[in-house]
């Protein structure tokens, strides 16, 4: 799909991927372009410079992904492409709290199925539509210092898998994006875990390589291209995999 002429919707756009993803889109020629965050300030200036749309929104409450998308159509019209990129760093193992569970699984997964909800069957009726749903490398493979993460990421990606199987004969593509470490807020503090063994990528070449994607509505976007080769790895020795997992817990987790 060209980005030329359509309506965009980016969740998390007040920084990071999202901001760098709103850019590319405005550079590439989209006719309107929404972003939405839960931090107002850098929001409102990440929509002001694309000549855009900014709208505070808790990407974890369903109602807020409605009127979400009912301020962006009365703004720009029907929404071609909608980006559910709001993403956070709340590690925990299986005795976290239950409510870091929640909050882990209400924006990693439930926010993904908001934004179909409230959009796929328009974009059916329109004649076609994007999903981009951000997951992580993570969702691929795992992550080896938080099971909150890994396992909320794999749910990301079995629910767009799900999303391009039923609705991709229909005119709805999916992908799911799923980098390795991205320079953002989130991993400002983590430059040297784990998920920066193949480097830390600069949130405009992780854009370069989402709009080169959708141009060939590929499912998965790997801005990391390490990352299937591991996932072939995995699935040719899964417990060799596994035991190399353990050698990076111990050579990253301190």
């Amino acid at each position: 799909m060209k980005i030329a002429g359509k309506n965009i919707v980016i969740t998390g756009g007040a920084s990071g991927i999202g901001k760098a993803l709103a850019e590319r889109f405005h550079a590439e020629g989209a006719k309107g372009i929404t972003v939405a965050d839960m931090q107002e300030g850098p929001l409102k200036e990440v929509a002001a410079s694309v000549n855009g749309l900014a709208v505070p929104c808790n990407v974890g409450k369903e109602s807020d992904i409605q009127n979400l998308v009912a301020k962006a159509e009365e703004a720009f019209g029907p929404i071609d492409i909608f980006v559910s990129n709001a993403g956070l760093a709340r590690y925990g193992w299986e005795e976290t709290s239950d409510e870091n569970w929640q909050l882990n699984w209400d924006v990693h997964v439930m926010a993904h199925v908001y934004a179909a909800r409230a959009v796929v069957d328009k974009m059916i009726a329109n004649g076609g539509g994007y999903l981009v749903n951000t997951a992580s490398a993570a969702g691929l493979l795992s992550q080896v210092d938080s099971a909150t993460y890994a396992t909320t990421k794999h749910a990301a990606i079995a629910f767009a898998e799900t999303m391009s199987i039923r609705y991709g004969d229909k005119g709805v593509r999916v992908s799911v994006l799923c980098p390795q470490q991205v320079r953002t807020a989130m991993t400002e503090n983590r430059l040297d875990g784990v998920a920066s063994v193949d480097g830390t990528m600069e949130p405009e070449e992780l854009a370069d390589c989402v709009v080169e994607t959708m141009d060939k509505e590929e499912f998965l976007i790997l801005p990391h291209p390490q990352v299937r080769e591991y996932m072939l790895r995995k699935a040719t020795d899964y417990d060799r995999w596994l035991k190399g997992m353990r050698k990076l817990r111990d050579a990253y987790v301190k």
